[in-house]
């Protein structure tokens, strides 16, 4: 078994209307160090492989079928043992 963590974020060259809402609502809380925010989600998988590659292999094919958009999103993707 093993646990796959993705992190899917929005590529740089796609605007983000949330991380600029977000940044805007910091900057008037007094936060003025943060100088820029840009939104993603986090999904975590368990996933029932044999190895390592099968399981990464398996998130690979999750993220690019139904989980990222991949025109507009980039994703990480890492495996550890359960």
């Amino acid at each position: 078994m093993y646990k796959a963590t993705i992190f899917v974020t929005l590529r740089p060259s796609i605007l983000d209307p949330k991380g600029k809402a977000s940044h805007h609502a910091l900057q008037s809380l007094g936060m003025t160090a943060v100088k820029g925010v840009r939104m993603g989600k986090l999904i975590e998988m368990d996933i029932d492989a044999s190895s390592e590659d099968e399981a990464r292999s398996i998130a690979v094919d999750s993220c690019e079928k139904l989980l990222a958009n991949v025109v507009m999103e980039n994703y990480h993707i890492d495996i550890k043992k359960a």
